[in-house]
């Protein structure tokens, strides 16, 4: 009996010790700290790239970017719990997003704007798109509603009052040049200008395929009151989670805003 209750006192006495030892140990292991964050390729993990390389030891956080081609696995991996946050979306795309598939994602931190535009290899100006024209348009219901106002803005069709993001073809009410439009994933909009008359694209995807919105695009999307401004998102619950709020912050850092303003040259918006 005396064994065990000495054998008793030490395990006590290690475990005391050990719990001793905890508050000093966390400054370490929060330093430690390694966030898997999603992201498109381009500009968002460009943009994760720089503060990683840049901000990020500085504010004692690691950084492990995971790259995505398309709109839906950084959610549903961010959900599962397979990644600590993403970056890659608007809010409307987002709250889209969570309405329609359930999840509970949250909208943490404005960075940058992506302004979507009209490209083409066969007309050199909006006026030259024939009668009939075929125009590929992102098939996801946000960036659908954010085409149409696109071509609605410049003239090229009408909506109907109130349509706003929501809008879809239905939703054309004046289509003088009876342009035939062709969703498709947003992703596949580059690929598709050899076979479409023109296209609505992305910025993030335009820019990967080698185009260059501020001066390639027909016409682009306004940036003032613009609410497609891409941000950081987090599971609902983590928004303040302390690692996650200095991610915030040093994505909203001035060295970014420079970063982003030279390396993209009004192709990419720093939010304000």
């Amino acid at each position: 009996m005396k064994i065990n209750r000495l054998v008793g006192a030490a395990v006590l006495s290690l475990l005391l010790a050990a719990c001793g030892t905890t508050p000093s140990a966390t400054p370490a292991e929060s330093a430690d700290t390694v966030l898997k964050i999603g992201a498109s390729p381009v500009p968002h993990a460009e943009i994760l790239t720089f503060v990683k390389d840049n901000l990020a030891p500085a504010a004692g956080i690691k950084l492990e970017i995971v790259e995505f081609t398309d709109y839906v696995q950084p959610n549903v991996q961010l959900e599962e719990g397979l990644l600590a946050a993403n970056f890659f979306q608007h809010k409307p795309y987002l709250d889209d997003f969570n309405a329609s598939k359930g999840t509970k994602l949250s909208f943490v931190t404005p960075v940058h704007l992506e302004p979507l535009g009209l490209y083409s290899k066969k007309s050199t100006e909006l006026a030259a798109l024939p009668a009939g024209a075929t125009v590929a348009v992102p098939n996801d219901a946000t960036n659908l509603g954010r085409a149409l106002k696109l071509l609605a803005d410049n003239g090229v069709v009408t909506l109907k009052e109130g349509a706003g993001t929501a809008a879809t073809e239905r939703d054309v009410t004046g289509n003088p040049k009876n342009l035939v439009f062709k969703p498709l994933e947003a992703a596949q909009l580059p690929r598709s200008l050899d076979d479409v008359d023109a296209a609505v694209i992305n910025g993030n995807y335009a820019i990967e395929a080698g185009l260059k919105p501020a001066t390639d695009a027909l016409v682009l999307e306004k940036t003032e009151g613009n609410p497609y401004v891409n941000g950081l998102v987090v599971a609902a619950g983590h928004e303040k989670d302390a690692n996650i709020v200095t991610l915030g912050k040093l994505l909203n850092d001035q060295k970014v805003k420079d970063f982003i303003a030279q390396k993209y040259a009004g192709s990419v918006i720093a939010a304000e």
